[in-house]
C-alpha cells in the first residue's frame, strides 16, 4: 500500500465506476423509488446514482431473506459450510481491497492510508475470525435428574435487519453481517445514505463468495424511510443498529410497534480519557489523546472527546496535544501523507462548527483549531481543534461532536476524575494513564464504560467484545458474545 503514490489513487479514482442498484436476492436491482447522489465530501463531486429504496424495496429485500431462511440451505448447512463461505468472503475482500478502500475513502473522506490498512484489515479479519468459529460452538446438557436428559441448543434468529452508520462503513457492517452468518441468519443490510458503495460491493462480493440468493441483501435509502420500513417489518427478526442514540429510540419505538423484534444498538459515547500523574509517559498519553480525538476526523463513537487531566500535569498535556494538533496534515483524503481528511458532508460539517461556536460562546478557552479549511477544493475539511477551560455543564463537555474537537477537563484528585468521567449520559468507553496497578483496577471498575482502556486507547481484537452502557446501547459487537443477538435458546427436556 505504501508504495501506491497520490497520482495512482487519483488516476484509479477516475476510473472507479460504482454502482448504486440494491443488491436484493443475489442480483441487483434498481427498484422503483428514483435515485439520490452519492457525493463525495473529498471535492463535493457526485460518485454514482444510488438507488433510492423505501418500502416496497425493503419489503422485496425480507422477503428474500425470508424465504432465504424458512426454505433455503443456509440455515441448514453444517456450521463448517457456513464458515467456508465466510472466509471466501475475507479473501474477496482481500483481492479487492484496494477498490474497497478507494470507495470508502472517497465517499466518506478517510484517508487512504487508513481505509486500507485500518477499515479493511479490520472488516476482513471480521470476517475472517467469523468463519473460523462457526463450527466451534457447543450446545449443553445440564446435569438434571437421572430419569430425565435436558439438552440447551442454541438455533439461528431468523431474518437480521442490520442498519450500519458511514463512519466505519465496512468494519461496522462485518461486525454485524459475520456473526448474524455464521450463526445460521439472513441478512438485510442498509448502509447509511453517506455511504453506500462500499456496503453494496460488499453484497455483491457476498454473493460472488457463495452466499445463496437471499442470504444477503443491501436496500440503500434514508434512514426516516427505508429504515424506518426495516424497523418496522414484523418479518423481521432481529434489528441491529449503530448510530446515535436520538435513532436508537426510533428503533426500539419500531419493535414496539410491531412485532417486539429484538432491537440491539450500539449507540453514542462522549468518552473520557483520564490521565494522572504517575502516568508512565506523559509525552505518549498526550499523543495518544491526540491521535484518538483526530483519528478518522473525530467521527468515532468512541472518540476521547473529553481529556481529563490532573491538574499538575494539565498545562503539559495539553500543550503537547495542542502542539500535535498544529502538526496533523489535513487534506485530501487520496493523498497516502494526509493524516486527516474530509467530514462526511455539508450538513456535518455545520453540525461541528455549530459545536464549536457554542463553544466560544459558553467561555472555553481555544487553543487551536476551530475554522473550515480547503473550501476552494469543494470538499469538507475542518482544522483539529482543541478547548481547554471547559466547565462540566458546557455543551462541549456533554453532547457528542462527531468531529476533531477535544475539550479538556482539569480534576485536582481521583474522586473528582472518576465523577466527571461518569458525568454523562453515554457509557461506550474511556480511557485511564497510570503506573499504579491498584488504581488501574479500582477506577476501571469505577467507570460506567463497556470497554476501559488502561495506558493505551483503542487497543483490541475480535477476541473481546464491544459495545456500551447507558445511552450507548446494550448488547455486544465482536468476539464469541456477538453470537448471543443472533440466536435463540431451546431447552429439550426428555423424559427417560
Amino acid at each position: 500500500m505504501s508504495a501506491v503514490t497520490h497520482e495512482e489513487w487519483l488516476r484509479r479514482a477516475k476510473s472507479l465506476h460504482p454502482s448504486g442498484a440494491h443488491h436484493i436476492d443475489g442480483a441487483d436491482e434498481p427498484g422503483a423509488g428514483g435515485t439520490f447522489a452519492a457525493v463525495s465530501p473529498r471535492d463535493g463531486q457526485t460518485l454514482a446514482q444510488v438507488a433510492d429504496g423505501g418500502a416496497a424495496e425493503v419489503d422485496a429485500a425480507v422477503a428474500a431473506a425470508r424465504r432465504a431462511f424458512d426454505t433455503g440451505p443456509w440455515p441448514r448447512l453444517a456450521p463448517v459450510e457456513r464458515g467456508r463461505v465466510l472466509l471466501r468472503i475475507a479473501d474477496l475482500l482481500e483481492e479487492r481491497r484496494a477498490e474497497l478502500a478507494l470507495t470508502v475513502s472517497l465517499e466518506m473522506g478517510k484517508p487512504i492510508t487508513d481505509a486500507h490498512d485500518i477499515e479493511l484489515r479490520a472488516a476482513i479479519t471480521t470476517f475472517r475470525w467469523y468463519g473460523q468459529l462457526a463450527d466451534k460452538l457447543t450446545d449443553e446438557s445440564p446435569h438434571t435428574a437421572p430419569d430425565a436428559l435436558a439438552l440447551v441448543t442454541r438455533e439461528p434468529a431468523g431474518v437480521v435487519g442490520a442498519v450500519v452508520p458511514w463512519n466505519f462503513p465496512l468494519t461496522l457492517a462485518g461486525w454485524k453481517i459475520a456473526p448474524a452468518l455464521a450463526a445460521g441468519c439472513t441478512v438485510v443490510l442498509k448502509p447509511s445514505e453517506n455511504s453506500p458503495l462500499s456496503a453494496l460491493l460488499l453484497g455483491r462480493l457476498a454473493t460472488e463468495a457463495g452466499l445463496p440468493p437471499g442470504v444477503l441483501n443491501v436496500v440503500n435509502g434514508e434512514g426516516p424511510v427505508a429504515g424506518r420500513a426495516l424497523g418496522l417489518h414484523p418479518d423481521v427478526d432481529v434489528l441491529a443498529f449503530t448510530g446515535s442514540t436520538a435513532v436508537g429510540r426510533h428503533f426500539l419505538h419500531y419493535a414496539a410497534d410491531s412485532n417486539l423484534k429484538r432491537v440491539w444498538l450500539e449507540l453514542g459515547g462522549k468518552s473520557p480519557n483520564i490521565v494522572l500523574p504517575d502516568a508512565p509517559d506523559l509525552d505518549r498519553a498526550a499523543a495518544t489523546a491526540a491521535w484518538g480525538i483526530f483519528f478518522n476526523q473525530g467521527e468515532m463513537c468512541t472518540a476521547p472527546s473529553r481529556l481529563l487531566v490532573h491538574s499538575s500535569v494539565a498545562e503539559r498535556v495539553t500543550e503537547a496535544v495542542v502542539r500535535r494538533a498544529r502538526e496533523l496534515r489535513v487534506g485530501d483524503p487520496l493523498d497516502p501523507a494526509t493524516e486527516m481528511g474530509a467530514l462526511v458532508g455539508e450538513a456535518h460539517l455545520g453540525r461541528v462548527l455549530g459545536h464549536i461556536g457554542t463553544g466560544r460562546e459558553e467561555g472555553a478557552r481555544l487553543r487551536t483549531g476551530g475554522e473550515r479549511v480547503l473550501a476552494e477544493t469543494g470538499g469538507t475539511y475542518l482544522e483539529p481543534t482543541v478547548f481547554d477551560g471547559v466547565e462540566p455543564t458546557m455543551r462541549l463537555a456533554r453532547e457528542e461532536i462527531f468531529g476533531p474537537v477535544l475539550s479538556v477537563l482539569a480534576f485536582d484528585d481521583l474522586d473528582e476524575a472518576v465523577r466527571l468521567a461518569n458525568a454523562t449520559e453515554y457509557g461506550l468507553a474511556a480511557g485511564l494513564w497510570t503506573s499504579d496497578l491498584s488504581t488501574a483496577h479500582m477506577v476501571s471498575r469505577a467507570l460506567k464504560a463497556g470497554t476501559v482502556w488502561v495506558n493505551c486507547y483503542e487497543e483490541g481484537d475480535l477476541t473481546v467484545p464491544f459495545g456500551g452502557m447507558k445511552q450507548s446501547g446494550n448488547g455486544r459487537d465482536k468476539s464469541a458474545h456477538a453470537l448471543e443477538k443472533y440466536t435463540e435458546l431451546k431447552t429439550t427436556w426428555i423424559q427417560l
